[in-house]
């Protein structure tokens, strides 16, 4: 059988067909989908002209995600995945159609859209391990990296656009005509959905004995705490998750310490070129074919690109590092999740990824809320022209307004240096991928012999 590395692109692309298609539909409705949470984002700053409120919002789409994640995951594997997609999008859409007719009506406040997120966020919970989870299923092992460098893509490609393209669409088509293509874009990715049929997973490896459903919703967690090799896996996702939030609450105050506001813009569109890059670069090349190397190394790398990023007030040598820690980012993540996408058995995929997924999350709100306070409470006052550090460290990187930041850069960069180093001792971390064994090739034979089947027959699947 011909390695990845000597596969044809056509020959790829039938082994990925099936996710191929599914990740087209899934990428117009995240379009979609972003172009609406934009609308709404500017709908509240101009009727509230509060930036406080964008932190009750990003609460509204993220807590449901966290809290649900248990039992959406428990549910997820005891339900068809491939319909969890389809009516976990449809009734998405209810919120977004209610907020369409209150816009129209003339009658739609603040707290309508918090409401709306809340509810629609509570669908996505179940949407999104349903997605990854069927990854396994649609993917054979060797593309693992390709397919989560294409959903990296997708999510680097919907937040890139979503501002610009959003702007326009606001001044052409105004809230109500954003929302109806919103609305269209899911019907096309659900239409998809309903064309395709995803293979069945195997049996699981491991014995899932019946159970209260209090151990049922636990089981995710309990089943991680069992594989310290997959646990560590998700510890250094979830810290550089963590780092994002860090990165993302300070770089607007540290830019404009040291650059007009318009060169600000341009930086943070280049952090979302970059995600996209990433994202791209790790779609096309697959990856290492040890993951955990992979891991390490770009870990690394993100340690280093944080610590220049910190060194001088310079725009360049920010754009520099700070564009090398987003180009990063899609490779760790698509790393960890193939990772877990070849460890973890199929049928127990749901409840694993749910907990995973929340724990990622918290990652997060919990950088912007660790960070940001220690930048302006803490480091700011000591790199201050008569600060404690002044005549040490600012000798080096420089004093005054945003030096503090720089300096939380500089340690933070140096901490996931040194804790990967750490990282990198663990055996149980560093030989997970020859100490557990991989779960999904009896389930890619399937999906390779039912893509096999459809291409003879020169057709798309039929509905399940």
């Amino acid at each position: 059988m011909l390695t990845s590395i000597e596969k044809t692109p056509v020959t790829i692309f039938r082994e990925m067909k099936l996710f191929i298609i599914v990740w087209v539909g899934q990428l117009i409705a995240s379009i979609g989908s972003s172009i609406t949470a934009f609308a709404l984002d500017v709908w509240v700053y101009e009727h509230t002209g509060s930036v406080t409120q964008f932190a009750f919002i990003t609460l509204s789409n993220t807590l449901p995600l966290i809290l649900l994640a248990p039992i959406a995951g428990l549910l997820v594997d005891r339900w068809d995945r491939r319909w969890t997609m389809i009516l976990s999008d449809l009734f998405a859409t209810l919120a977004t159609v209610a907020i369409a007719a209150l816009f129209i009506i003339g009658r739609l406040e603040v707290w309508h859209i918090y409401l709306a997120n809340t509810f629609s966020a509570i669908f996505v919970a179940f949407q999104i391990p349903a997605f990854i989870a069927s990854i396994t299923l649609l993917v054979p092992k060797q593309h693992l990296g390709r397919a989560n460098g294409m959903l990296s893509f997708m999510n680097g490609t919907a937040r890139l656009v979503a501002p610009p393209l959003g702007g326009v669409l606001l001044g052409i088509i105004s809230l109500q005509g954003i929302i109806v293509l919103h609305l269209t874009t899911v019907f096309l990715g659900i239409a998809l959905l309903l064309l395709l049929r995803f293979p069945k997973a195997s049996t699981p490896a491991v014995a899932i004995e019946e159970s209260s459903f209090l151990k049922e919703t636990t089981y995710g967690l309990t089943y991680l705490v069992a594989r310290p090799g997959l646990l560590g896996v998700l510890i250094i996702s979830a810290s550089s998750i963590f780092l994002v939030g860090g990165v993302q609450v300070i770089t607007i105050p540290l830019v404009l310490s040291f650059a007009p506001v318009t060169v600000l813009g341009t930086i943070l569109s280049l952090f979302g070129v970059a995600v996209l890059t990433g994202g791209l670069l790790i779609g096309i090349w697959g990856g290492l074919r040890r993951n955990m190397n992979m891991i390490y190394g770009c870990m690394l790398l993100t340690g280093v690109s944080l610590l220049v990023a910190g060194l001088q007030p310079s725009v360049v040598v920010f754009i520099i590092g700070v564009f090398l820690f987003f180009l990063i980012r899609p490779i760790i993540a698509s790393s960890t999740q193939a990772i877990f996408q070849s460890k973890v058995e199929p049928l127990v995929q749901g409840r694993v990824f749910s907990i995973k997924g929340a724990i990622e999350a918290a990652g997060l709100p919990l950088g912007y809320i660790t960070i940001g306070p220690l930048a302006e409470k803490v480091f700011e006052p000591l790199m201050a022209t008569d600060g404690l550090l002044a005549d040490s460290i600012g000798q080096i990187i420089g004093v005054g307004t945003g030096r503090g930041m720089g300096l939380l850069f500089i340690i933070m960069g140096i901490l996931t240096i040194l804790a990967t180093c750490i990282a990198y001792f663990s055996p149980r971390l560093r030989l997970v991928e020859d100490e557990l064994p991989d779960v999904i090739d009896d389930v890619i034979d399937v999906a390779i012999a039912a893509d096999t089947a459809s291409t003879n027959n020169d057709a798309v699947p039929s509905p399940s």
